[in-house]
């Protein structure tokens, strides 16, 4: 375990004159020093989104090797296997006819090399350089894509047109990072036991294993308790988070109230953890310039439509009226579907079955989740328990005790809630 948090909690380490320089921005987006236009800033974050690893290098390259698995143990198919995904707008036309016709080898990690190379590996950036003649992955980071893209397999199962803001559910991220040599086979037993769509970002916090549904990054706009237990005012709150302590980039994070309340007694627990979180990575900060023009961009991609024919508009409509009746509209009220900016919720308003993840947040709350494009991210709840709409329903309706809903209305509830 201290094994785990030496090599994955991103350590405490690096200049305080960072931590000076970077301490006024730990809870807000910072500013570009050059005024942008909203569509500049949207088009910068765009960049940051998908290609920028925050120098997280330190963490990938040189704490985890991964550069080093990649060339030797990562084929195409393994890639693909573990749910990352393809770029195929960044693919030249002889290596899409290749991959058609078979005559590139998908079972060979120098082409996971050459994708690299190209910036084809949607989340994923690597620096190639030719050692000896031979191109040779030298370093390897992660960009907020790996998680909260996907592609629209247009192309072939995982490569395709990118889908930025969409869930990874595909994406197995323990399985990816027991690859690395620097662990323990007990970290790794871990890791690997969370499965798809599965991430503890508190994992290499306080040692407990503790998986959630990686969440969407679109229809936020408008929603400031952005995350499951509303941690943080707005969004770059969550992606100073993400980019510093899970990503491993290079800046600072802090915040007293994480883990305040946790059981300091809970079975799994590493040995010498403590509530409260000040993690300083690198030399240099290189994440808190980039925070408003991702916040930007993340605000600006609006949640998927509904396809055409996925729900019944009859009773959809009934469903509406449903949804207002049940007191469905309580919480998941106003434009947005959530009273998330007005307040968060106790634990035991959740229909979830886990009950500790909350306890390991900042705020020991709940946050009500926005309902737009739930037709695109089942499974539901922070946990996965629900993995179908109608799960939702039903759970609800036994914790709520809604026993006059008949069958019928709970499926036009269902249908009310994909064209959401």
């Amino acid at each position: 375990m201290k094994q785990q948090l030496k090599v994955l909690s991103v350590l405490i380490a690096g200049s305080f004159s960072l931590l000076a320089a970077s301490g006024g921005a730990i809870y807000a987006a910072t500013q570009s020093s050059q005024p942008l236009s909203k569509a500049e800033l949207i088009k910068q974050g765009q960049q940051v989104f998908r290609y920028d690893t925050f120098g997280d290098e330190i963490h990938w390259t040189d704490q985890l090797h991964m550069n080093q698995v990649i060339s030797t143990e990562v084929s195409p198919k393994t890639a693909l296997a573990v749910g990352l995904k393809v770029d195929v707008d960044a693919l030249p036309e002889a290596v899409k006819k290749g991959i058609a016709d078979g005559s590139i080898n998908l079972d060979d990690p120098a082409v996971t090399v050459v994708l690299l190379k190209l910036n084809a590996v949607v989340g994923a950036q690597g620096t190639v350089e030719n050692v000896n003649g031979t191109d040779t992955l030298t370093r390897f980071g992660i960009t907020c894509a790996l998680c909260h893209s996907t592609v629209d397999n247009s192309f072939a199962p995982g490569i395709g047109h990118r889908l930025d803001g969409w869930p990874n559910h595909d994406l197995n991220p323990g399985a990816i990072v027991a690859l690395s040599p620097a662990l323990s086979a007990a970290q790794k037993v871990q890791l690997n036991s969370w499965g798809p769509g599965l991430y503890d970002p508190r994992w290499n916090v306080d040692g407990l294993s503790n998986p959630v549904v990686i969440p969407p990054a679109y229809g936020l706009d408008g929603v400031n308790s952005v995350v499951y237990t509303g941690d943080g005012p707005n969004l770059s709150y969550w992606n100073r988070y993400v980019a510093v302590t899970q990503m491993g980039g290079q800046g600072v994070f802090s915040d007293p109230r994480v883990g305040a309340h946790l059981n300091p007694h809970t079975p799994g627990l590493a040995p010498n953890w403590q509530p409260g979180m000040l993690v300083v990575n690198g030399t240099q900060d290189m994440t808190s310039s980039a925070l408003a023009a991702l916040q930007a961009y993340q605000l600006s991609i609006a949640a998927p439509p509904p396809p055409a024919g996925s729900f019944e508009p009859a009773a959809a409509r009934r469903g509406k009226l449903v949804f207002k009746v049940a007191g469905c509209s309580s919480c998941h009220s106003g434009p947005h579907f959530t009273d998330a900016n007005a307040r968060l919720h106790a634990p035991t308003a959740s229909a979830a079955k886990d009950t500790l993840y909350v306890t390991r947040s900042a705020t020991g709350m709940y946050r009500t989740t926005p309902l737009r494009g739930l037709w695109q991210h089942a499974p539901y709840f922070h946990d996965g328990s629900a993995k179908t709409l109608a799960d939702v329903v039903e759970a609800y309706n036994k914790k709520l005790n809604l026993w006059w809903l008949t069958p019928r209305q709970k499926n036009d509830l269902v249908e009310y809630l994909k064209t959401l």
